[in-house]
């Protein structure tokens, strides 16, 4: 992590200014298993503290266990609507549960996969797309060097950061973040701190 930082400094000095408010880089990482990918699909277009609040109604729902495939087949859609999640969502949870107790989902074997090769391997469940697999890849599986171009909030942190006129479309993002490579995850976690109010810029 210190010497992600220490490139990012010394490749970009807007972000340097801005990981210096920051201050030292503290991203919280998941175990790359189907329970952090199930809080992901609980997470999607939700606050974090209603998120939280729902996901951990069905941990407890799940007992002891905790969130596990095998788990969420013996609960119903509709029962699941009491603990706050849509039925969408709820479909969902079932689709990665049965996807991943039939093999179509292998997590042992994403470590060893190619970061692309984890998107379209992920993406296969119904309500996983790619921004969700690529948070996949930065906070469960580690991996450097992801930058999500579809993700409102670093395309509002770098409008901020850059003094751009409206948010960067993709070409403009990976333009911008070329300096970043090889670790642009790190450089993530920097604009998303300082678009919270982390970094009072």
């Amino acid at each position: 992590m210190r010497q992600a930082v220490e490139h990012l400094s010394a490749a970009d000095p807007r972000l340097a200014g801005w990981i210096e408010l920051v201050g030292p880089c503290q991203i919280a990482f998941h175990p790359p298993e189907f329970s952090t990918l199930a809080r992901s699909i609980v997470f999607q277009q939700l606050s974090g503290k209603a998120a939280a609040t729902i996901y951990g109604r069905l941990e407890l729902a799940m007992g002891p266990g905790g969130v596990r495939p095998e788990g969420i087949l013996t609960v119903q859609p509709e029962e699941m609507r009491p603990l706050g999640l849509s039925g969408q969502k709820a479909k969902y949870l079932r689709s990665l549960a049965e996807k991943t107790l039939d093999g179509t989902i292998n997590f042992a074997q994403l470590p060893s996969m190619s970061d692309d090769e984890v998107i379209a391997h992920l993406t296969s469940a119904k309500g996983v797309g790619v921004w969700t697999a690529q948070m996949f890849l930065m906070f469960a599986l580690r991996r450097p060097d992801v930058l999500p171009l579809g993700d409102l909030g670093i395309r509002n942190a770098m409008q901020r950061l850059y003094g751009l006129r409206t948010p960067p479309k993709p070409e403009r993002m990976t333009r911008i973040a070329r300096p970043w490579r090889p670790y642009a995850t790190y450089a993530c976690w920097y604009l998303w701190r300082g678009l919270d109010g982390t970094a009072n810029l």
